[in-house]
């Protein structure tokens, strides 16, 4: 039994090299994922629509149940009944529970307001992300944004500071221009992206020198994290072919 469980879970996993199985369950849970959301992009879908979402919320729950038996395999505490508690609230499981939860709310009659079950059908669109635990680059993301988190945070710290800065400075510079300070922040984090859409802007000479430095400054700021984000996915590469020379 033990063994039938452990071979379940290096299926339902991200392939390995060389495991037909595991391959082949990630390509059908791949296409099961896209035929699920096929019927958001179509406006008016027939009969059919319900009975493929029915068909792939079965193929997701028993996905689902599978990956919540061998939990254990997955995280590998001393105590097992801690594993099977512990899937549940991980990300990836709270995005299955959801598109899987979201149709059986949409077909549920009782419910009467039009835009909520709308609104709840818009949440199967998390099914795309499923897919996520069979991307590679994925993954490799992930794992560089847990390993640089200290330098994303500090970025991210400094970025919301110096946009609060900004709109403080803009709001007292320019008081006609803003009508209240949430549209100075709203120009500041338009400013700082170097995005302006033209919207909302300063007329005075001092209020076009202060966006001109928020521009500028913007510049530097968006291209921290992209620079952190980009050598960590070099580093996490390399180790991953250094693993798979070894």
């Amino acid at each position: 039994m033990e063994n039938y469980r452990r071979r379940i879970y290096e299926i339902i996993e991200v392939a390995n090299e060389g495991d037909v199985a595991s391959r082949v369950y990630d390509c059908i849970m791949i296409v099961v994922i896209l035929a699920s959301i096929l019927p958001l992009a179509i406006k008016n879908a027939g009969h059919w629509a319900e009975v493929l979402d029915k068909v792939c919320v079965a193929i997701f729950i028993l996905d689902y149940i599978l990956r919540l038996a061998t939990a254990d395999y997955k995280y590998e505490y001393k105590r097992k009944w801690v594993s099977f508690l512990r899937y549940p609230v991980s990300v990836l499981a709270i995005i299955d529970l959801i598109s899987i939860l979201s149709s059986f709310l949409a077909l549920n009659s009782s419910i009467k307001m039009i835009r909520v079950v709308r609104l709840i059908r818009a949440f199967r669109v998390f099914r795309v992300f499923r897919g996520l635990r069979y991307s590679r680059s994925i993954r490799i993301i992930s794992s560089v944004l847990k390993s640089s988190k200290d330098s994303l945070i500090a970025v991210c710290s400094m970025a919301i500071g110096y946009i609060l800065l900004a709109a403080l400075i803009i709001f007292n510079v320019e008081p006609d221009s803003f009508h209240d300070f949430f549209e100075a922040v709203y120009w500041a984090t338009v400013s700082l992206t170097t995005v302006g859409y033209g919207d909302i802007y300063p007329i005075t000479t001092m209020g076009r020198i202060i966006t001109m430095a928020s521009s500028i400054f913007g510049i530097a700021i968006v291209a921290l994290p992209a620079g952190i984000i980009t050598a960590g996915y070099m580093k996490e590469l390399e180790k991953e072919n250094e693993s798979k020379k070894k």
